[in-house]
């Protein structure tokens, strides 16, 4: 089978290693990267299936999907190998080795080690060849990954077992039904590219896909609401679109795209949207109201190389962001696999400016990484930028994610737990940023960044570090708190009216009669104390002042004279 794993070594050469550690990546590199996923998955996968040799199932064997992969491998390899290498795939196996270790849970064994027969079916449809599986259906339900779902009308609800024969790129399908008599359907999945799928059906929901025209020919990403590994985890139930919702990710992948696909090197947050494997849409959005500003939630798994889980925002610009921030935590995990970064003992304790809870060193060194690839989409933005608003906003967005990634480079090289080859990593993150910090940003948008830097800082150690502790030390009554000012600074308000407000216009004077009006009544308040703070330093600078902020926590014992 083409895809069977080869005993050569694998070496990275020194300038894509430079790449990736500058915070970049040509396509080269990333390419590269691919390619050790590659040889990681697959040997995950021979070992999956060594497992599966022994386990009882009513459904076709795992030696029998594997004999249908590999007829379809030698019958159209590139279509077989992607979908073997989809990130869906690799969820899949990660969870299912997770279970047969026993630190995972989900539905009845068999029912997922089952889901090869599955890849299996869908590699045959891809393929075109013949094969008779006997598959799990939900509901009546069997998912094709990388083509979408079939379904039976009138199938009986819940586990069953049902019949899949391919043939020429056809599916009939077969299963119990309702009333106890056999129900079947047939659909041709396979015969139109990703980027035009069919139109639902009773019997067939397509994999949708977004879409972007570019001089260099189309881009297709899928969409992926169907596939039950989708959520880089455990298992899911298919959570089809409303079209409505589809069309708005549709709108908004296009501006994405097109921000992402323009010229202008390969260097940290730019990226051909190509690269990107999958893009899973978190929750329903809807269309009234409209979708937050901000990306609620995004995630992304070493186990799902491209794959990104997104709520959907309200602007093509954030999505773009967030794609570029997903993208640049799937490079530093392909890494990972690749070599140790760092001894981690995995203690949380250190200081991240995108979390409100203390973080262990590798979640240090992800956002780092990521904030880094961040910090370099809005330098780009304001390299572009026409007008003083889009500059303000791009400014300030780019000047708070250099500092705070240097911060935490800073954090990861002082700690000394890295390895050569993360420290060539984090020097090389070091002097992206030093070399970024010199340049030039708009005076109110620096302003702004700098003071929401230390207004993050100021709260979490608030909330987080016992005070008058002579070393650091976390309160057992931490919570997780919203960072309401990060978005919040982005833009210079045209009529303040809160304290926070007054602070971002730069009227650090009113800021501090507000925070000071808040404090009277909860002396203890973290949000209203950490602004009265940061307000008072900007009015008073000096030695005093540099203390203050460095342990904000041991002016809650006693509480400060507002």
């Amino acid at each position: 089978m083409p895809s069977e794993p080869r005993p050569a070594p694998f070496r990275m050469p020194e300038r894509i290693l430079a790449e990736l550690a500058a915070g970049g990546g040509s396509a080269e590199a990333v390419a590269f990267l691919e390619r050790a996923e590659r040889a990681r998955r697959l040997l995950l996968l021979r070992t999956l299936l060594d497992r599966l040799g022994t386990l009882s199932t009513p459904l076709s064997p795992a030696a029998e999907a594997w004999d249908v992969l590999k007829r379809a491998a030698a019958a159209a390899p590139g279509p077989v190998d992607r979908l073997l290498l989809a990130p869906a795939t690799g969820a899949w196996i990660a969870h299912l080795l997770r279970r047969l270790h026993g630190t995972a849970s989900g539905p009845p064994l068999w029912a997922e080690a089952g889901h090869l027969c599955a890849l299996a079916a869908a590699a045959s449809l891809r393929a075109g060849t013949r094969a008779d599986l006997r598959v799990a259906l939900t509901d009546g339900a069997l998912p094709l990954p990388g083509l979408g779902m079939a379904r039976l009308p009138g199938a009986r609800e819940g586990l069953t077992i049902g019949r899949a024969r391919t043939s020429r790129g056809e599916l009939m399908l077969s299963g119990p039904g309702r009333d106890g008599a056999t129900v079947s359907s047939t659909v041709r999945p396979a015969t139109r590219p990703l980027s035009a799928p069919t139109a639902d059906t009773p019997a067939w929901l397509p994999l949708r896909t977004l879409t972007h025209l570019t001089p260099e020919g189309p881009i297709a990403i899928p969409l992926e609401d169907l596939d039950p590994y989708r959520d880089l985890d455990d298992p899911l139930p298919p959570a089809r679109l409303d079209l409505d919702e589809a069309e708005a990710w549709q709108r908004l992948f296009d501006e994405a795209a097109a921000l992402l696909a323009a010229p202008g090197g390969d260097g940290p947050g730019r990226f051909d949207p190509r690269e990107i494997r999958a893009v899973v849409p978190w929750g329903r959005t809807g269309t009234l109201p409209p979708a937050p500003p901000t990306v609620l939630v995004s995630a992304s798994s070493g186990d799902s190389f491209g794959a990104m889980v997104i709520a959907r925002p309200s602007s093509g610009t954030v999505l773009a962001e967030t794609l570029v921030h997903e993208f640049q935590h799937s490079k530093l995990a392909a890494l990972l696999h690749l070599f140790p970064l760092l001894d981690d003992d995995r203690e949380e304790r250190y200081y991240a400016p995108w979390r409100p809870d203390p973080r262990h060193l590798t979640g240090l060194l992800h956002g780092a990484y990521a904030f880094t690839g961040v910090a370099g989409f809005w330098r780009d933005r304001l390299a572009a930028a026409r007008d003083a608003r889009v500059a303000g906003t791009a400014g300030y967005h780019f000047a708070l994610r250099r500092l705070q990634s240097r911060l935490v480079v800073r954090t990861l090289l002082l700690e000394g737990r890295l390895t050569p080859q993360g420290r060539a990593l984090v020097s090389g993150l070091a002097r992206t940023l030093d070399g970024w910090l010199r340049e030039e940003v708009p005076p109110a948008a620096l302003a702004r960044a700098r003071t929401a830097a230390a207004l993050h800082r100021t709260e979490w150690r608030l909330r987080n570090v016992v005070p008058t502790s002579a070393d650091l030390r976390f309160r057992p009554d931490r919570t997780s708190w919203p960072d309401l000012r990060t978005h919040a600074f982005a833009t210079r308000p045209a009529v303040p009216r809160t304290a926070d407000e007054h602070l971002a216009a730069g009227d650090a004077t009113t800021a501090l009669v507000r925070y000071a009006d808040a404090l009277a009544d909860a002396p203890a308040e973290p949000h209203a104390l950490a602004g009265w703070i940061v307000a008072r330093t900007i009015l008073e600078p000096g030695r005093a002042a540099r203390r203050m902020l460095a342990r904000p926590e041991d002016l809650l014992e006693p509480s400060p004279r507002v």
